[in-house]
């Protein structure tokens, strides 16, 4: 028997070299990491969306995907003119209040604005507004790429979406190949992966789902208007794990603003760091450790970790990565989340 075929019939030294090629490949391709995993996230949220309306409806999945990404685009169509003008002119407002404070200190009879231009005065205030405006034009940059991203993102998991039937076939043709083994295992990895996502984005909805409501809450009772339109925004942006508040506050900050002034500003930060404490404090490890069963410990060490190391993408990826290493190494199985479906290479069929 050859040094090959030892290798091939030897499965934990052939898995764990796959998974080393997996991750060099990731390496390589680091930049376009963001791309890469919006469009997973894009995918996976679209194929389970669709077999969830599926069990009620017996709708065409052609007709199904069509009709929710034209849903999809017509929203943001929807958010960037109606939303982003009022932003922008919320803005302008405070920026024009703030001007109009510095160029009439007669209006300074409050004591705390009086020490805040005497501040101002005696500060170093050029240079830096200058390197607050480098700083601004690196976000801007960086928001700029992020939305390159999330549009290729988008358009190829539509792709991948319309043609899901074709994709499907087209990748068994590898599970036969004569490197077989090589994607087999790749496919293992892929099954435990996305398992263990699925669990995570199970217990991140349920999480939204409880900030949603929180700030909601808050809301109606500081006075904001349009409340079902906030609501949605702030529910979308909780999808994001603990960074999903913190970026939440700066267009209720701004709306705030134009409504009531710096008080209403102070009372909406003050309800985003409570809800921002709230969930990752109690709301992560608490739903992160149900549905993973991992101990909350555990769980929030691994959320400061990921943070650290990958930025926002550390959160959400981070319990998956972990729970997923835990999996292959048979620590601890993870168990699969509802719905979830498998495609069974032995048998050539799904399962």
């Amino acid at each position: 028997m050859s040094v090959y075929e030892k290798f091939i019939q030897n499965e934990r030294l052939r898995r764990f070299f796959v998974l080393g090629v997996v991750i060099f490949i990731l390496f390589l391709a680091r930049s376009m990491i963001t791309m890469i995993l919006l469009t997973f996230i894009f995918t996976f949220l679209a194929l389970h969306f669709v077999k969830f309306v599926q069990r009620f409806l017996k709708i065409p999945s052609l007709i199904l995907v069509l009709a929710t990404y034209s849903l999809i685009v017509f929203l943001v169509y929807l958010a960037i003119t109606k939303y982003v003008p009022v932003v922008i002119h919320q803005t302008v407002q405070m920026y024009n209040s703030v001007i109009h404070f510095y160029k009439n200190p007669g209006d300074n009879h409050n004591q705390l604005l009086m020490i805040i231009d005497d501040y101002l005065e005696k500060s170093n205030l050029m240079s830096q507004i200058q390197n607050g405006a480098s700083t601004i034009l690196r976000y801007v940059q960086d928001i700029g790429s992020i939305g390159i991203s999330f549009v290729l993102s988008f358009v190829l998991s539509f792709f991948f979406m319309i043609e899901k039937k074709q994709m499907t076939e087209f990748s068994k043709l590898f599970l036969k190949s004569d490197f077989d083994w090589f994607f087999q295992d790749i496919y293992y990895f892929a099954d435990k992966f996305v398992n263990t996502f699925g669990v995570v984005m199970e217990a991140q909805f349920f999480i939204a789902v409880v900030n949603t409501s929180i700030t909601t809450i808050c809301l109606a009772l500081i006075g904001f208007h349009q409340l079902p339109s906030l609501a949605i925004m702030i529910f979308l942006l909780s999808l994001i794990p603990v960074a999903g508040v913190i970026i939440s506050c700066i267009p209720l900050s701004f709306i705030a603003y134009s409504q009531g002034g710096i008080n209403d500003v102070i009372y909406i930060l003050v309800v985003i760091i409570v809800v921002h404490l709230f969930e990752s404090y109690v709301l992560n490890p608490k739903f992160m450790s149900s549905k993973t069963e991992l101990p909350i410990f555990y769980t929030f060490v691994i959320l400061l970790i990921s943070e650290r190391l990958f930025g926002v993408w550390g959160l959400i990826v981070g319990i998956p990565i972990f729970t997923f290493f835990l999996d292959i190494l048979k620590v601890k199985p993870i168990h699969s989340f509802t719905g979830k479906i498998t495609y069974d290479p032995e048998n050539n069929k799904e399962k």
